[in-house]
């Protein structure tokens, strides 16, 4: 098992995205070979997977980092493990070495959000040190 940041599209990428999109989000349609190399080609943002021993990508979260007045920022985003490999630590190895690269490149904090309903998702987010903050959440447009 292990985790891995790619920065290039490749044949088992574009499956897993095929596989994972649609157990992470009903309404989304998982992304042509040309926008997860657009995606890849961000400045800011990194992906990482999970995968197997095999070398299936079983899982796989986006880090995205940005610049503001009072430091450098992160969010994690669309965390999202195959169903048939949940309850193995594939989320925790995902979101540990997602951490530890915000660190590695100067990031102050790292934020996420997770719907109270995904209640394993978010015993996965305490056990890996993110505290509940007292705040709201906006959005603008759909």
């Amino acid at each position: 098992m292990s985790v891995t940041r790619i920065t290039d599209v490749s044949e088992p990428l574009v499956a897993a995205f095929a596989n994972l999109v649609p157990q992470l989000s009903s309404s989304a349609t998982p992304p042509t070979r040309d926008e997860i190399a657009d995606f890849l080609a961000q400045d800011g943002v990194y992906l990482f997977t999970y995968s197997n021993d095999d070398g299936a990508i079983l899982g796989m979260l986006t880090l995205a980092t940005f610049v503001i007045p009072t430091g450098k920022r992160a969010w994690i985003e669309d965390v999202v493990v195959d169903e048939a490999a949940r309850g193995h630590g594939a989320g925790a190895a995902l979101v540990e070495a997602a951490c530890e690269y915000a660190h590695e490149i100067g990031a102050k904090t790292i934020d996420l959000t997770s719907r109270p309903s995904r209640e394993a998702a978010n015993r996965l987010y305490r056990r890996c040190g993110f505290v509940a903050r007292e705040t709201n959440v906006y959005r603008y447009g759909g």
